[in-house]
């Protein structure tokens, strides 16, 4: 089963988000994006531009690439949900 990859990148932005402990409003007010717009890339809604994964990489301080990293354990758990 092919999972959607705006759903994966989601995922990925919450596991990101959570390991600096941060919520979706600190995360919002710190890359300058609309905590509404973050959710809905979180629930995978949302087809983000380049430019906001490059915000979203620099606030949560990795690299562009961290984002769409995901992992076999990642995509069983979003295929499962």
């Amino acid at each position: 089963m092919l999972v959607d990859p705006r759903r994966l990148f989601g995922v990925r932005l919450i596991e990101l988000r959570k390991a600096k402990g941060w919520s979706q409003e600190r995360l919002a007010l710190e890359s300058g994006l609309a905590r509404s717009y973050l959710g809905g890339v979180e629930r995978g809604h949302r087809n983000i531009a380049i430019v906001n994964i490059m915000k979203l990489a620099e606030t949560l301080e990795v690299p562009p690439s961290a984002l769409l990293e995901f992992s076999a354990e990642l995509q069983a758990s979003v295929a499962d949900s």
